[in-house]
């Protein structure tokens, strides 16, 4: 499966690319273009009476000229609404001339019930708001009994970011070409885009290796070479231990939840930090779980040197203040292993968020994962929200950078950044993860994969793809002590015949 996403400005690149390589050229890929839609419209037209084309001057309004053409050919009542013509000497110009029907002006606009509209008028290149004529097509489109579907990108979303730039067309379907772009996955891009089709125009794969894309759909084939599989001699510590940093006697459900998830992850040892005041209770609730003392710095390093841990999970139930602060900087310094810094670790810096981010920088290589949502993201990171990138993808890659570590910038469309660059937009979010504990359960399945030797890109890719592919799994009425167990089913999944059942 292609997992490659790429902006507007890198797709137009690889059209370039197509048509310097030959035989094909621009024209050529709208004819495959608009082909490949009008097709699809076709195998699916049921009770549809009219199509209605909306077209603009460029190249999107080329591929619906294309479209209009072969639905004409194929007996279909089709009418042609231009929002401007082509300039002379264009594909888009030849498309028009080389198309039997006449272009109507789209004001008079107005879509029958149950006929099918095409947005062919702007696509992934539009950088301003619709106005005018074409902004009340839009509406009456939007507003019909009608079934719509766009080309490339819906008309007035920004196909980089996601956002709208104002009036946006509101798609049942979107086909778009070669590889998906970061609009077709941010939200509300998503929504606004409907069902997404990917179709072959004629590009070839090996465009890419020019390209060189750094974004990437949070899909198994990114990183399941990767996931650890446990070896025949193995034994528990080679499989990595985790270890989780319990709150007080009031507050250990949440860490109680990590260290199950890092357990049901594959790592072979996991260990619970507990303050003495909660020892009792964390005991009266653990099993396959360790169980260790740690109120003081002396505990930690005590524990450290005995134990050996390969990753910790600080922050879910922890509390914030100065006993996370100082936890979490000894980690950074002592150079432990793989670090995830969830919930409370994140906000217990929200005042000085510098003095975490030149720890962790001080690494040679990437160690800490950092989990933020929405909240927190603008807590840790006012200076990035301040400048007000709309991509949430730009927000992610540059707080990545500003902290040196990789970022899960947690939602319905959550982002994984890395400080080298490479971030992945994941899509198989689901509403049933916004329940209490699923982001603790999240935070200890990133830490179970990276003691285990994932790097931590892409520990926390495959982390947050098990996470939403358990509770689609699990369905309606999930609870987050469900997670674990559902989560190592999807891992024994991917995992295939490399384990032995």
């Amino acid at each position: 499966m292609a997992y490659e996403i790429l902006t507007p400005r890198e797709m137009g690149e690889a059209d370039r690319l197509t048509i310097a390589a030959g035989p094909g050229d621009g024209y050529g890929l709208m004819l495959n273009a608009g082909t490949a839609i009008a097709r699809h419209l076709l195998a699916r037209q049921g009770d549809i009476a009219e199509f209605h084309i909306l077209c603009g001057p460029g190249n999107n309004g080329g591929d619906g000229y294309v479209i209009a053409r072969i639905l004409a050919e194929s007996g279909a009542r089709v009418y042609i609404w231009s929002a401007g013509e082509p300039k002379p000497g264009t594909d888009a110009a030849r498309a028009l001339a080389d198309c039997p029907l006449k272009p109507r002006p789209i004001d008079g606009f107005h879509p029958a019930d149950k006929s099918l509209v095409v947005d062919a008028l702007f696509g992934a290149g539009l950088d301003r708001p619709v106005t005018g004529k074409v902004a009340v097509a839009i509406a009456r489109a939007n507003d019909a009994p009608v079934r719509r579907v766009a080309v490339d990108v819906p008309s007035g979303l920004d196909g980089f970011s996601g956002q709208p730039l104002g009036p946006v067309f509101k798609a049942h379907c979107t086909t778009t070409f070669f590889r998906k772009k970061p609009g077709h996955l941010l939200y509300p891009g998503r929504t606004l885009c409907g069902d997404l089709i990917v179709a072959d125009i004629g590009i070839a794969d090996d465009v890419l290796d020019t390209l060189q894309p750094r974004c990437f759909e949070n899909t198994p084939a990114l990183w399941q070479k990767l996931l650890p599989a446990p070896d025949v001699d193995t034994h528990k510590y080679r499989r990595g231990h985790v270890a989780v940093f319990s709150g007080d006697a009031t507050a250990t459900g949440a860490a109680r939840l990590s260290a199950l998830a890092a357990a049901r992850s594959g790592a072979g040892a996991v260990t619970l930090l507990s303050p003495a005041e909660a020892l009792a209770v964390n005991a009266a609730h653990l099993t396959s779980i360790m169980l260790s003392r740690c109120d003081h710095m002396e505990d930690l390093r005590s524990f450290i040197e005995k134990r050996k841990p390969s990753a910790f999970v600080l922050g879910p139930g922890f509390g914030i203040g100065e006993t996370a602060r100082k936890f979490a900087l000894s980690l950074l310094q002592d150079q432990a292993d793989k670090l995830v810094f969830d919930a409370d670790a994140m906000t217990s810096f929200q005042d000085h968020p510098d003095i975490l981010f030149a720890a962790a920088r001080k690494s040679p290589s990437t160690r800490l994962v950092l989990t933020p949502h929405e909240g927190e993201f603008k807590r840790l990171f006012p200076d990035v929200v301040e400048t007000k990138m709309p991509s949430k993808l730009e927000r992610a890659r540059a707080a990545a950078v500003r902290a040196g570590a990789v970022i899960v910038y947690k939602g319905a469309d959550t982002v994984i950044a890395s400080p080298d660059g490479r971030a992945a937009i994941n899509a198989n979010g689901t509403p049933l993860l916004a329940t209490a504990g699923s982001g603790d359960v999240l935070a200890g399945l990133t830490g179970g994969l990276l003691a285990q030797g994932m790097p931590p890109y892409e520990a926390a890719c495959a982390a947050v793809f098990i996470h939403g592919a358990a509770a689609r799994r699990l369905g309606f009425g999930l609870i987050a002590e469900d997670l674990p167990a559902a989560a190592a089913k999807v891992i024994a999944g991917l995992l295939g015949n490399l384990i032995e059942e």
